[in-house]
């Protein structure tokens, strides 16, 4: 099994949302909430779950964007920052249209010092042929490129500074499907040729399901679900995993009228569940399920899969 490149090790993370007169705060929104990962390194972690909880967060944690406010990011077992690039959602708003393509490429290595214009754009060239663009094109500006030409350009600047890991923010959300493909096939030969570690965010099943080597499935600032993404996919254990696939349309089927109803809105993160956090959405709950729940290994799985349930085993809740 690879080694462990970066861990996070009880991450929390707290924002203020009400303060006092004195502006001391007296309230908190709980992005995150006890996450416990250690990524592989060599492997793409797929980081799957709905809107608000907690991806982004995690996010800005592993880019040094956000400190927690518990726990310890960890790399190679020594606390410190590691070299972590991202790729955001939007091509178009997440490049510079001041600048040329060239400067925008080379940025990662500007801000660490400055350097000779001839040696930057020498890199911005060997950049661009790295993700199938012309070096003729290194003069323009981000305005004068499609959508998957300003992603690959994005990807360009990414590995700029040599990373160990890329954080990828839905890079292929935004794009049209025939490109998707191009982009997620340049992501697995860029992987290959620099020995590089992906953590992908995305609400695209498919598309974490052809990229992954791993799912972490989250909840109100929590991992719920966690392992060999083949695994997960055809054995969900927790019943969140379980609701958040069912609500996947699959071709050729008809969707039931009440499969986008059956998840109903992520509750608030002002205040915290006492027990399990899934439990007032959960048709599995019973006894037991109103204590917190830990993020524990089925023992029987190979490859390693942990759930935060205690009723994995349980494929049908309990008649009434």
């Amino acid at each position: 099994m690879p080694e462990a490149i970066l861990r996070l090790d009880d991450i929390h993370v707290h924002f203020p949302v009400k303060r006092n007169w004195r502006g001391k705060a007296r309230a908190w929104a709980h992005a995150l909430n006890g996450v416990d990962l250690a990524v592989r390194r060599g492997e793409t972690l797929g980081v799957v779950g709905e809107s608000g909880c907690g991806k982004t967060t995690l996010a800005q944690v592993l880019m040094g964007l956000q400190h927690p406010t518990h726990g310890q990011l960890r790399w190679n077992n020594d606390l410190g920052q590691p070299n972590v690039q991202i790729v955001f959602q939007d091509p178009q708003s997440s490049l510079d249209p001041r600048l040329p393509v060239w400067k925008i490429m080379t940025e990662p290595v500007y801000v660490k010092g400055k350097a000779q214009e001839p040696a930057m754009r020498a890199l911005a060239a060997r950049l661009a042929e790295q993700v199938g663009l012309s070096p003729d094109y290194l003069n323009r500006y981000p305005h004068e490129f499609s959508g998957g030409q300003r992603q690959r350009i994005a990807i360009a600047r990414a590995l700029a500074s040599d990373p160990d890991v890329i954080v990828l923010d839905e890079p292929t959300s935004a794009l049209d499907i025939s490109v998707q493909a191009q982009i997620i096939n340049l992501l697995f030969k860029l992987q290959r040729e620099h020995q590089l570690t992906y953590i992908l965010i995305s609400h695209n099943v498919s598309v974490i399901r052809h990229m992954s080597n791993r799912i972490a499935v989250m909840y109100l600032g929590q991992i719920v679900e966690l392992g060999d993404t083949a695994n997960v996919l055809a054995r969900q254990r927790h019943p969140y995993t379980r609701l958040l696939l069912d609500a996947v349309p699959v071709l050729g089927s008809v969707l039931p009228e009440n499969a986008v109803q059956a998840i109903p809105e992520l509750p608030g993160n002002r205040v915290l569940p006492g027990g399990c956090f899934f439990l007032d959405r959960c048709a599995f709950r019973t006894q037991g399920c109103e204590h917190r729940q830990l993020l524990k290994p089925i023992p029987e799985e190979t490859p390693a899969h942990s759930v935060r349930c205690h009723r994995y085993d349980h494929d049908e809740p309990d008649e009434k």
